[in-house]
């Protein structure tokens, strides 16, 4: 549980490190890379050790009997966060972004509304607009610093035209944990509108001290009709390149719509996600796991107390994840400026806001998925591009 061992991703393929160039300027020689959500962390060894005993096997054909894989899922499901998962409700897709697309090809049509609470993760709406569908962005309210959904100008925007709500929960980028009153007041919403509810809770096991997440299946049970859940133990484990991600549904009925769907594509997972999730989803990965939530709280203090003295920015309080959300209206900038000081001058990529949709153009999001070392630099370089400010 080394989190301040230095690993160099440069030159492995990493998008997260080798795209960086292309996409914001910023060379992998002399920049940070704080975009992809990824974490620049090794798995637990128990991932890794089983990682290689199938590497020393050396036969890598298809993956069969998945009763353990399935079992450790339910495991650490009831353990972490209080869930019982029935096994056969169980499906494994390329991911939760993979996920997203085929719900939207087994539930809406072309031209349907599928509805976002925004700002919210930007893989949404561009799977979405690239299956024709079309978005119905749903702006959150930002009270006292953090975000929280107006149910009353939901109501009002929707048509009728809507057939599907994408709930990420816990919140990316703003990092809320939203209540049980709050998953109940989605589900009703959903309820009332008669919307498929897709929650992606794939940030589920990245908490903060002090808060705690809440599966919607267990905040709000009365909905498993419409209900469908995302999770994956690629956020937690930093496993995303397996491309290993679960669809959980109760209900019988859009059980069998989803298994149709995966029949006609001939989808099935990739092996090596399935052995890194067994082992992940184990004692000893939930130990790495508390460890890690420790280490990315520690990492969020010594990031937000650096930014939050700099004159007119504010990085949100963060109750989950490792992606800070942070505000530059106060500097009277506009977008072009103050990321231009981030970019060029302090030489570090960060997600930019308006990508994750309205509410979200005085934004950028920074990823603090990293040695502690790595984030005390990173907020050195912000403070010296913002110094005249100060």
């Amino acid at each position: 549980m080394n989190f301040d061992q230095i690993i160099d991703r440069r030159g492995t393929h990493s998008m997260k490190w080798d795209m960086m160039q292309d996409r914001y300027g910023v060379s992998p020689d002399t920049g940070i890379s704080m975009w992809v959500a990824d974490m620049d962390f090794r798995p637990p060894s128990c991932v890794q050790d089983a990682l290689q005993k199938a590497v020393d096997h050396g036969v890598y054909g298809y993956f069969g009997d998945d009763d353990a894989y399935r079992a450790a899922i339910c495991w650490w499901m009831a353990n972490r966060h209080g869930w019982q998962v029935d096994p056969a409700h169980i499906f494994t897709t390329h991911g939760l972004v993979n996920a997203v697309g085929l719900c939207l090809h087994t539930w809406t049509q072309p031209g349907d509304g599928v509805v976002l609470f925004t700002p919210v993760y930007h893989a949404f709406a561009r799977t979405i607009q690239a299956a024709g569908r079309k978005v119905v962005e749903c702006p959150l309210a930002l009270n006292d610093g953090r975000y929280e959904m107006d149910f009353d100008e939901a109501d009002a925007l929707m048509t009728g035209q809507e057939r599907m709500l994408v709930l990420c929960s816990p919140h990316n980028p703003g990092g809320r944990v939203w209540t049980a009153q709050e998953l109940r007041k989605v589900a009703d919403f959903c309820a009332r509108h008669d919307l498929i509810l897709v929650s992606d809770e794939i940030h589920h096991d990245l908490v903060m001290p002090g808060s705690r997440h809440l599966p919607m299946a267990v905040a709000a049970p009365d909905c498993a009709d419409r209900l469908v859940m995302l999770t994956a133990a690629s956020k937690t484990f930093n496993l995303a390149g397996t491309h290993c991600g679960n669809v959980i549904i109760a209900d019988a009925r859009l059980r069998g719509q989803f298994a149709t769907t995966l029949a006609a594509m001939g989808i099935s997972p990739n092996s090596f996600g399935l052995h890194a999730v067994t082992a992940a989803y184990s004692p000893a990965g939930a130990e790495w796991v508390d460890a890690l939530c420790t280490y990315l709280d520690g990492n969020r203090q010594v990031f937000d107390a650096g930014m939050n003295a700099i004159p007119g920015v504010r990085s949100m309080a963060l109750q989950s994840t490792y992606l800070a959300w942070v505000d530059f209206s106060g500097t009277g900038m506009d977008p072009q400026e103050f990321t231009a000081r981030v970019e060029r001058d302090a030489q570090i990529a960060a997600n930019h806001g308006p990508t994750f949709g309205t509410g979200g153009t005085a934004y950028l999001r920074f990823n603090l998925g990293a040695p502690r070392s790595v984030i005390e630099q990173a907020v050195a370089r912000l403070q010296a591009a913002f110094r005249d400010l100060q």
